[in-house]
């Protein structure tokens, strides 16, 4: 399954993680540009799950424990995944609002877009999928 596939499936889960993808890369960056130490560290932190929790390959390939594994593992679940980004989004409207960390604004509307995707795709009963760009298959999240 290319990319333009991904897109055109109407997976809404495929649509959570590319969201979750974007987020990454964002929080790790505005973390760095509007360094605010509590803030900042929170962002990295989410940012750390979210590699693991979105990227499949890595749960193959990184050294992580059993007790690691089995936390990420939960996450297999829409429904969880939107949960987990509806907190993840929270802290960091928090961020926005009280810390007075305006660039993250952009991480916590893109952590919003993938809790609203994941929890569509968990109303739809849309089974977890993974982007073939991220060692998945585009059909299942087996690790």
């Amino acid at each position: 399954m290319s990319i333009v596939d991904e897109f055109k499936s109407g997976n809404f889960s495929l649509y959570g993680q590319w969201c979750g993808l974007l987020s990454i890369i964002a929080l790790i960056i505005f973390g760095i540009i509007n360094f605010k130490i509590v803030w900042s560290l929170i962002g990295w932190i989410i940012a750390f799950l979210l590699v693991f929790i979105e990227i499949p390959m890595c749960m193959k390939c990184c050294p992580t424990s059993a007790k690691f594994d089995e936390f990420v593992t939960k996450f297999h679940n829409s429904y969880f995944r939107a949960v987990a980004y509806l907190i993840f989004a929270v802290l960091m409207w928090l961020a926005v609002g009280l810390g007075k960390a305006g660039v993250q604004a952009v991480s916590a509307l893109l952590l919003t877009f993938a809790c609203l995707a994941y929890g569509l795709a968990a109303a739809r009963g849309q089974t977890p999928t993974s982007s073939a760009i991220t060692g998945g298959s585009g059909v299942s999240t087996i690790v």
